[in-house]
């Protein structure tokens, strides 16, 4: 390959180019970023970014001297993919020609429909998002959190510690149900109320008040939350409609296979907007974590400069962490399926612990909260365990 184009300039598309010079390809490397900046850690916008406790420096990922050879053109928005071609169209007219594309858009944040241009309203996503609401919770005043998921539960703890009066609305039952299950959803979610913040679950948000700016967040039940701030912590959908009428088979994301590999030949996807196929289960699951972003685009890279013919191996257990109240929360794995949760050490009450979930008396996730070490070593048997 003469020239490899990776679309998108976060960490997973970092990721694939430094992977792609790691692996011994020395062609023309053509990065491409919808943002003006160059690649930024995210994890942080939520917690000590929006804290005030590290400034934008502190969230660059290329250290100084690292030099991948790379053409960077940022704040330049793909809009589609000419396989005829081989080329990546971009949204002022130019166009990329390459040999092999890397897709790494990523996802964007759900919006509440509706609320556009309503101040006081924010989604966190991007470093303009973060930089957007830090102005913002330094005025003080009364938070709602729509959403009650790891992100919105960190915008809520660093908001808490900055003084704010927060509220966060859960339309589900049970918050974090979905990744963790109910039983240790509501433990995890039980920090909120150690805090003093309240939490008010199975009830949805029919709308938001205000003329010019926010001022009450409306349940679907009657009841109004005042608001002087407000989060929508609801989710992100993939960015994938620059990929529409392609060639690129899209469900739920791009869909891959176990490697990386699209519909397309020499197109690989890797990061939030990748939907792999996990040959365990036999599903093809999107991946919304920091260490997937870090990890997969390896196995993609390879692909790609293997034409497939490099088998990818057994992919690692999901990971993700949070940072909440000060507690440290580390999960991996899958809990959908498991038939049995016990807490191995430590307990739920003390908000010091490990749960591990099994599937016919096999570990298939692992859930730990201010238990790092413990964690660790159960993380390394969910690898080898059947999933």
């Amino acid at each position: 390959m003469r020239t490899v184009a990776v679309v998108g300039a976060s960490l997973a598309g970092l990721s694939a180019a430094r992977s792609l010079r790691k692996q011994g390809y020395d062609g023309r490397l053509v990065v491409i970023g919808d943002e003006p900046y160059r690649p930024y850690d995210r994890p942080p916008l939520s917690k000590e970014f929006l804290a005030g406790d590290i400034g934008e420096a502190d969230l660059a990922l290329e250290p100084d001297g690292e030099d991948l050879q790379a053409e960077w053109l940022l704040g330049a928005r793909a809009t589609g993919v000419d396989s005829a071609h081989r080329a990546v169209r971009l949204a002022d007219g130019r166009e990329v020609r390459a040999d092999g594309v890397v897709i790494a858009t990523g996802a964007a944040a759900r919006r509440l429909p509706g609320t556009d241009g309503l101040a006081g309203v924010h989604t966190l996503r991007t470093l303009d998002d973060a930089r957007a609401l830090r102005d913002e919770l330094a005025l003080g005043g009364r938070l709602v959190v729509i959403g009650g998921g790891f992100i919105g539960a960190e915008v809520a703890s660093t908001a808490y510690a900055l003084g704010l009066d927060v509220t966060v609305v859960e339309a589900a039952p049970t918050p974090l149900a979905g990744p963790l299950g109910e039983t240790m959803g509501s433990i995890v979610s039980a920090l909120h109320a150690d805090h003093g913040v309240r939490l008010l679950c199975g009830v949805g948000v029919k709308g938001l008040s205000g003329e010019t700016r926010v001022d009450a967040v409306l349940l679907e039940d009657g009841r109004t939350v005042p608001a002087d701030t407000v989060v929508v912590g609801v989710g992100a959908r993939p960015c994938v409609e620059w990929l529409e009428g392609s060639g690129v088979v899209l469900d739920n994301g791009v869909k891959c296979g176990a490697d990386g590999r699209t519909s397309l030949a020499a197109v690989v996807a890797v990061g939030d907007c990748a939907s792999w196929y996990d040959p365990h289960a036999g599903v093809h699951r999107r991946v919304e974590h920091w260490t997937g972003a870090r990890e997969r685009p390896d196995a993609a890279v390879a692909a790609l400069l293997s034409g497939g013919a490099v088998d990818p191996g057994v992919p690692r257990s999901p990971y993700f962490w949070s940072d909440q109240y000060g507690v440290k929360i580390q999960f991996a794995g899958h809990a959908a399926g498991a038939d049995r949760v016990t807490v191995e050490q430590g307990a739920p009450g003390d908000r010091s612990f490990v749960a591990v979930y099994r599937r016919a008396g096999h570990p298939v996730a692992v859930l730990a909260m201010n238990q790092p070490r413990v964690f660790m070593r159960w993380r390394k048997q969910l690898i080898a365990a059947p999933s």
